[in-house]
C-alpha cells in the first residue's frame, strides 16, 4: 500500500499534509503576508468606501443649496423665515441668509430649535480613543488635512471663505470641515436671487462618520482574526521546523557517539521541503560515511591479517637461521626472508596506493588521453622488458586515436593491472589480446586471456581488497590481491566502469572490460 493510501480519510494528519508540500519560504510568506494584506486591503476599501459617501453628500448639498437659493429668491422675508425652518427641520440641516452687505440676515438655528448639534468637549474627550483611530487611518491612507470647524463670533460673510466666494463668482462653493468629535460638516455657500443675498447651507454627516467606523471596526477585527491565525500558524509552523530538526540533532548526536550503529537518521518522506530535503541528505552522508567507515576498518583488519602472515614466516626464518648450521639449509631459510620482506614491501606499496587514490583523484585535473596509443605504448614497453613471461600479447581496434579524458598515470596503472592479471592467468605460450571500440560516446577496452576463466558468482569478488584466488602452480605470495581492486577504484574515479565477462567465443578464459565516457 502507498504511503497516502495507508492514511485513512478523514485523518486531521492528511490535512495538513498539504502544507508540507510548500516550500518554507512559501509557508513563512504566507503567515507573515495574510494579515498585512488584509490590513492593506480593508484600509483601501475603507478609505473608497469613505471617499464615495462624501462625493455622494457633496453632490446632495450642492443640490440642496442650489434649490433652497432658487426657493428663497424672490420670497418675502416672513416666507424666507417659513422657509428656513421647514427645510432645516425637515432635512437636518442649518440654513443662514447674508444681505448684501455680509451681515447675517436670517438663521433657522435661532428661528427654531436646531436639528442638530456638535458635540461638547466632555463628549470629545469620550470618543478619544475613536478620534485617534480616525487620524491614524487618514494618515495610513494619505488624506489631506482638514480645517476644522469653528463658529466666528460676529457671524458674517467675511468670516466663511465659500461666502466670500461664492458672492464673488456668483457659484455654489462647498467647502468640508471636521468638527470636534471627529465627524464632517459640509458647508455649501450659494448666491440668492439678483439682490446679492447668499445662501450658507451646514449640513453635520453624522451617519458617514459612524458607517465609515463600522468599517474600520470590521477591518480591525478582521485583521485581529487574521493576526491570531498568523500567530496560531507560526507557532505551528514552528513546530513543523523545530520538531524535525530536533530529531535531526539527536540522531546525528547518537551516530557521533557511535552507541548505536544501527541508529535510522529519519528520513522524513512525507516532506517536499527544504527540512525534508535536509534530512534526506543527512541520512544519506550517514550512510555513505558509515559505508566508509565499515570499509576503512575492513581494510585495516585485512591489511593486518596480510601483513601478518609474511610477518610470520619472517620471524621464524630469522629465529631459525641462529640455530642452523647447514649451509644449504641456511641458504633456504634466507631466500624464504628475503621473499617474505619482497612481499611486504609490495604489500605496503600496493596499500599505501589503495589507501591514496581516492583523495588524489579528487584533486587531480583531466586531461585528453589517447587510449590507444597509451595501450601500444604499454605493451611495447612490456615485451621491451619481457614482462609477459613468453605470452603473445595482440591489440585491435588501436588504429585510430581514441580519445578519451583522464590522469594519464592512473589509466597506464589500469591497463598494467588488467594486463598483468591476465598474464598470470594465461597458460605459458598462451595469447593475451585487448580490443578497443568505440561507440555512443562511450569507450570500450577489453583485456581476455585465454585461462580458465571467472565463475559467474565469483566476477564482483575478484575486484575486492585483497581477493585473490590464484592458479595452484603459481608461487604463493606473488600478488597482493589488490590490483582489481585499485583499477576499478580509478576507473570509477574516471566516471568509468570495470566489470569481468566471459570470452565471447565461449572459450575457457576471462575478460575484463574496461568503460571510459569518450572525449567529446
Amino acid at each position: 500500500m502507498s504511503e497516502t493510501g495507508s492514511v485513512l480519510k478523514g485523518d486531521p494528519r492528511e490535512k495538513l499534509r498539504w502544507s508540507r508540500r510548500l516550500s518554507l519560504t512559501s509557508r513563512i510568506l504566507f503567515v507573515n503576508v495574510l494579515p498585512l494584506v488584509l490590513l492593506g486591503g480593508g484600509v483601501i476599501y475603507v478609505d473608497a468606501y469613505r471617499k464615495q459617501l462624501l462625493d455622494e453628500r457633496f453632490k446632495l448639498a450642492l443640490v440642496e443649496a442650489q434649490i433652497t437659493a432658487e426657493a428663497l429668491a424672490g420670497a418675502t422675508p416672513q416666507r424666507q423665515e417659513a422657509l428656513l425652518i421647514q427645510i432645516g427641520k425637515e432635512q437636518r440641516l442649518r440654513l443662514r441668509v447674508y444681505g448684501p452687505d455680509g451681515i447675517l440676515e436670517s438663521d433657522s438655528f435661532k428661528l427654531a430649535p436646531p436639528s442638530f448639534t456638535l458635540p461638547s468637549a466632555d463628549q470629545v474627550d469620550q470618543d478619544a480613543f475613536a478620534l485617534q483611530l480616525d487620524r491614524w487611518f487618514d494618515r495610513v491612507v494619505g488624506a489631506p488635512a482638514l480645517p476644522d470647524y469653528l463658529e466666528p463670533e460676529s457671524d458674517d460673510a467675511e468670516d466663511w471663505p465659500e461666502l466670500r466666494r461664492a458672492r464673488e463668482e456668483s457659484l455654489t462653493q462647498i467647502v468640508l470641515r471636521d468638527a470636534p468629535d471627529g465627524t464632517h460638516v459640509i458647508n455649501a455657500a450659494a448666491p440668492v436671487g439678483l439682490d446679492g443675498d447668499t445662501l450658507l447651507l451646514t449640513r453635520n454627516p453624522v451617519d458617514i462618520t459612524e458607517r465609515v467606523r463600522q468599517a474600520r471596526s470590521s477591518v480591525a477585527l478582521v485583521v485581529l482574526l487574521a493576526l491570531a491565525i498568523s500567530i496560531l500558524l507560526s507557532l505551528f509552523l514552528a513546530q513543523t521546523i523545530v520538531r524535525p530538526l530536533r530529531e535531526l540533532v539527536q540522531a546525528a548526536i547518537r551516530v557521533r557517539q557511535g552507541r548505536d550503529r544501527q541508529v535510522e537518521v529519519p528520513r522524513l518522506p512525507q516532506r517536499r521541503d527544504e527540512i525534508g530535503m535536509l534530512a534526506r541528505s543527512i541520512s544519506d552522508m550517514t550512510a555513505a560515511l558509515r559505508q566508509r567507515i565499515d570499509a576503512v576498518e575492513h581494510f585495516a583488519a585485512d591489511v593486518a591479517h596480510e601483513i601478518k602472515n609474511p610477518l610470520a614466516s619472517l620471524r621464524s626464518a630469522t629465529e631459525s637461521l641462529s640455530k642452523v648450521e647447514d649451509p644449504q639449509l641456511r641458504a633456504q631459510l634466507l631466500d624464504i626472508a628475503t621473499h617474505d620482506v619482497r612481499r611486504i614491501d609490495r604489500l605496503v606499496t600496493e596499500i599505501s596506493d589503495a589507501s591514496r587514490i581516492d583523495a588524489e583523484m579528487s584533486r587531480t585535473e583531466f586531461e585528453p588521453v589517447d587510449l590507444a596509443h597509451l595501450l601500444c605504448t604499454i605493451i611495447e614497453s612490456r615485451a621491451a622488458r619481457a614482462e609477459d613471461e613468453g605470452r603473445t600479447l595482440e591489440v585491435s581496434g588501436a588504429e585510430n586515436p581514441v580519445p578519451v579524458m583522464g590522469v594519464p598515470v592512473r589509466l597506464e596503472r589500469v591497463i598494467q593491472n588488467l594486463l598483468d592479471n591476465a598474464v598470470s592467468f594465461s597458460p605459458p605460450n598462451g595469447r593475451v589480446w585487448a580490443e578497443i571500440a568505440r561507440h555512443d560516446g562511450w569507450v570500450t577496452l577489453r583485456i581476455c586471456d585465454e585461462g580458465p576463466g571467472i565463475p559467474e558468482e565469483k566476477r564482483e569478488a575478484v575486484f575486492q581488497r585483497f581477493h585473490s584466488d590464484r592458479p595452484a602452480e603459481e608461487d604463493f605470495g606473488n600478488h597482493s590481491g589488490l590490483g582489481l581492486a585499485i583499477a576499478r577504484t580509478i576507473a570509477e574515479a574516471h566516471d568509468g566502469t570495470l566489470i569481468a565477462t566471459s570470452r565471447s567465443d565461449g572459450e575457457p578464459g576471462a575478460c575484463l572490460e574496461l568503460g571510459l565516457p569518450a572525449k567529446r
